[in-house]
C-alpha cells in the first residue's frame, strides 16, 4: 500500500503539470479525490492494516495527500490568474482611439410647435392649463352645450372607455373646469392630446389641440381678432394674412373659423392651398351663454372668447411637411431635420 500512495502521489503531480483549464483541473481532483477516486479508494482499505502496519500507512497517507493538494492549490490559482489576464485582455480599451461622440437628440416638431405656441400666449398674459385625457360625458359634452343627440357623441365619433367616461375629443373640458374653481378673470391655454375615431391620410386617432379661453367683464369678439392675428403673424411671420369665415361650434356663438394666406406659396394658390391661397388653422368664437350657465357665471356681466387649434396641422404649415403619418413614425432621420 505504500508502494500504490508513492505511485499515486507521482501520478497526481504529473499530470497537474499538463492541465491546461479549470475543466481538465476538476475532472483530476475526481479521479484522485472523488468518492470513488484513486487516493479514497486507498484511504478506504487503510482499515484492513495490521495495528503496526496502519500509523505507518497513514502518516504517509497524510502527507500524499497534502502534497497533492497543495499541488491542486497553485495550479487552480495559476489557471485562475490566466483566465483573469485573458479576460482583461478581451475587455481592454484602447485609450489612443478617438472618442465616440455622443448622439444628440433633437426636439420633436410637435414638442417644438407646442412650446412655441405657449410661449407666445405666455407673452400676452395666458396661463397653461391642464385636465385629464379620461374625461366624464358632463365636461366633454353637456358642460360645453352639446345635447344627448348631438353627432359628436355618436359612437363612430368618440372612445367611449366605460358609461359616461370617455377619452376627450379636445381640450375644452378643461376650460369648464378651471371656471368652475375661478372667478374671473379667466385667461389660460390647454395644451393636450385629443382622442377621435378617425383615421386617414391626413388624421389620426390620437392628435394634439391647444384650447385658449379668456373671460371677463366686457369681452369683445374685436379681442379675439387681435389676440389671433398677433398669434399668427408671431408663429407664421408678418407678412401672414388672417381672415374670419363664419362657423358653428355648441360652445361659442356667434363663432368663425380661421384661416392664413398659404405659407407655401404666400397666397398665391398652390396644391397645398387647394388654389385658393387660404389655410384653415383653427376655429374660435364667443363662448355661448349656456356654458357660462354651467360653471354659474352670469352671461349678462361676464363675457369671453374661446378657440381651439390643432397642434399637427400648425406644425405641418410651419415647418413644410406634407405628410401626416411622417409625424407618428419615430424616424430619427426625420426627428434630425428639425
Amino acid at each position: 500500500m505504500q508502494a500504490e500512495l508513492e505511485q499515486i502521489e507521482t501520478e497526481a503531480l504529473t499530470e497537474l503539470k499538463v492541465v491546461n483549464d479549470l475543466r481538465e483541473l476538476e475532472s483530476l481532483r475526481i479521479k484522485y479525490f472523488g468518492r470513488k477516486g484513486q487516493l479514497t479508494t486507498v484511504m478506504r482499505g487503510m482499515r484492513k492494516l495490521s495495528k503496526e502496519e496502519r500509523p505507518i500507512v497513514g502518516k504517509l497517507a497524510n502527507e500524499v495527500r497534502t502534497n497533492i493538494t497543495a499541488a491542486f492549490d497553485r495550479v487552480t490559482e495559476t489557471l485562475n490568474q490566466r483566465a483573469r489576464e485573458q479576460q482583461l485582455a478581451a475587455e481592454a480599451v484602447d485609450i489612443t482611439l478617438p472618442g465616440r461622440r455622443p448622439r444628440i437628440g433633437k426636439k420633436h416638431p410637435i414638442t417644438q410647435t407646442f412650446d412655441r405656441i405657449q410661449e407666445i400666449f405666455r407673452g400676452m398674459g395666458f396661463q397653461v392649463a391642464e385636465g385629464p385625457e379620461i374625461e366624464h360625458e358632463y365636461y366633454n359634452f353637456d358642460a360645453l352645450n352639446t345635447p344627448a343627440e348631438h353627432p359628436a357623441r355618436d359612437l363612430h365619433d368618440t372612445f367611449y372607455i366605460a358609461n359616461e367616461l370617455v377619452l376627450r375629443t379636445h381640450t375644452s373640458p378643461v376650460q369648464v373646469r378651471v371656471m368652475e374653481k375661478q372667478k374671473p378673470p379667466v385667461r389660460i391655454i390647454v395644451p393636450g392630446k385629443v382622442y377621435r375615431l378617425d383615421y386617414d391620410i391626413s388624421h389620426t386617432p390620437m392628435f394634439h389641440q391647444v384650447e385658449g379661453l379668456l373671460v371677463d367683464h366686457q369681452v369683445t369678439f374685436s379681442e379675439l381678432k387681435g389676440v389671433l392675428y398677433s398669434f399668427a403673424r408671431q408663429m407664421f411671420g408678418e407678412m401672414t394674412r388672417v381672415r374670419f369665415r363664419p362657423g358653428f361650434f355648441p360652445f361659442t356663438e356667434p363663432s368663425a373659423e380661421i384661416d392664413i394666406s398659404c405659407t407655401v406659396c404666400g397666397g398665391k394658390g398652390c396644391r397645398t392651398c387647394s388654389r385658393t391661397g387660404w389655410l384653415e388653422i383653427l376655429g374660435a368664437g364667443s363662448v355661448h351663454p349656456n356654458v357660462f350657465r354651467y360653471v354659474n357665471y352670469d352671461p349678462e356681466q361676464i363675457t369671453g372668447f374661446a378657440f381651439g387649434m390643432g397642434v399637427d396641422r400648425i406644425a405641418m404649415l410651419r415647418f413644410g411637411i406634407t405628410d401626416l403619418r411622417l409625424i407618428f413614425e419615430n424616424d430619427m432621420r426625420f426627428a434630425q431635420q428639425f
